[in-house]
């Protein structure tokens, strides 16, 4: 397992590629690609995925008879980094990028160490316009920090300003710019280059640590890791699961950022994924609003473990710690969906599963960041919780996360997917 996800940790550079990554695993796994432009013929037992934007995906299988409900697993694409504005800014006899924050980042994380340059990039071609994945594998620049000698009072703080401390050094002033690079790498002339998304990317692979590689450091664990950990336990268990429930997996962009892109969880793009499937088979409205009824979903985001040097800043009456099992989430203004409806089912899934659960909740004297699952009950209003995993530097240019972590989410997910859950009524379920 972990061989996957470290693939997917380092293969998943940008949100594109990150997407691209999730479209080759489930190719090999059997499912077929559609486009929102196509006519949908969706035949019973098979599997499907959709791209929008090329960065954001949604993945489901056809059960083998009506659509009884929806099971649904939701993580992000993106991670927050620096997106790359110009390669056209010079001084000094040196060539700099310029670059703007997306996401709120530790900025000091992203200072002297090996960068490099991937995203899309939109071409003119014979037959219109193209877009390309871009990456490129090796050190390219680095965003050098300030002798101390110059500034003797760092170590007691420093309050780093984007456009002075974070631009990038490419290269001489008379060197390659990136555009050349660009038109090498995609074969293209500077002209056919019609547009870009491109992104700094840190060369750190994922490794293992400790003394028994119980750990692991790698770029993006918020939130590929749960986007890897639950698109592996959907692919191992999504075709066997109840036949009266349509297993789905969804991968969106932009959470670093509110989600309120088309392709985000404020937009309708997984519920416009979920009407069109009802819509490509026969059905009533009595049927969309029951399945609706017997839905469920778990919003994946990482959360924080609590930090050996920094215990007072975890809630004392809910330590989290690295290897103690997936995290479920609480929030009392909501900004967790988890309650102890959904709480309680996620829980006995787990604990059918013999997965080991932990709590999260922020102090009450710190503000908490919302995720996934309450932007997205605004266009889906079923039972969710919020899940994630415990980890370290959380949105530093390389994070730390437990091993066990990892496998006990794919083991949770892939039990989700295998239950029988039923609701009976308001708040009363069956767990089979």
């Amino acid at each position: 397992m972990i061989d996957d996800l470290f693939e997917f940790l380092q293969e998943g550079v940008t949100p594109y590629h990150a997407a691209a990554t999730a479209a080759a695993w489930l190719d090999a796994a059997g499912f077929t690609r559609l486009e929102e432009a196509d006519y949908w013929n969706l035949e019973p037992g098979k599997g499907y995925y959709l791209l929008r934007n090329g960065s954001a995906v949604v993945a489901w299988r056809i059960p083998a008879h009506a659509i009884g409900g929806w099971r649904i697993t939701a993580s992000h694409s993106d991670a927050p980094g620096w997106k790359i504005k110009s390669d056209a800014v010079t001084n000094d006899g040196c060539r700099r990028l310029s670059v703007e924050g997306y996401g709120g980042m530790n900025m000091a994380s992203w200072l002297d160490r090996p960068l490099t340059v991937a995203g899309r990039v939109l071409v003119r071609t014979a037959d219109g316009v193209e877009t390309r994945l871009v990456h490129f594998d090796r050190d390219l620049l680095v965003i050098p920090s300030l002798a101390i000698h110059m500034q003797r009072n760092v170590n007691k703080g420093h309050e780093y300003n984007p456009q002075i401390d974070m631009q990038p050094l490419w290269g001489p002033e008379a060197g390659r710019t990136l555009t050349d690079l660009l038109c090498e790498e995609l074969g293209v002339e500077e002209g056919d280059i019609l547009d870009r998304d491109l992104q700094l990317v840190t060369r750190q692979a994922p490794t293992q640590i400790g003394p028994d590689g119980e750990y692991f450091m790698a770029p993006r664990i918020d939130d590929l890791e749960c986007a890897a950990t639950t698109l592996l336990g959907f692919i191992d268990a999504s075709a066997e699961t109840d036949s009266a429930c349509a297993p789905v997996w969804a991968m969106l962009d932009n959470e670093e950022v509110g989600s309120s892109s088309r392709q985000g969880a404020q937009s309708s793009f997984l519920r416009d994924v979920l009407d069109r499937i009802l819509e490509s088979i026969p059905h009533s409205a009595q049927m969309e609003h029951r399945a609706l009824a017997n839905s469920f979903l778990l919003s994946a985001d990482n959360g924080h473990a609590t930090h050996p040097n920094f215990p007072a800043k975890s809630d004392p009456a809910a330590p989290v710690r690295l290897g103690g099992g997936v995290l479920l989430k609480y929030n009392a203004s909501q900004k967790y969906t988890t309650n102890a409806l959904s709480g309680g089912i996620f829980r006995a899934i787990c604990e059918k599963a013999g997965v080991k659960v932990q709590t999260f909740s922020n102090r009450a004297d710190e503000a908490g960041g919302s995720t996934l699952g309450n932007l997205q009950s605004h266009s889906l209003p079923i039972p969710m919780a919020d899940i994630g995993l415990p980890q370290l530097a959380m949105h530093s240019a390389v994070e730390t996360a437990a091993v066990s972590d990892a496998e006990a989410m794919v083991r949770a997910v892939a039990a989700f997917y295998r239950v029988h859950l039923r609701a009976l009524g308001d708040g009363v379920y069956t767990l089979e």
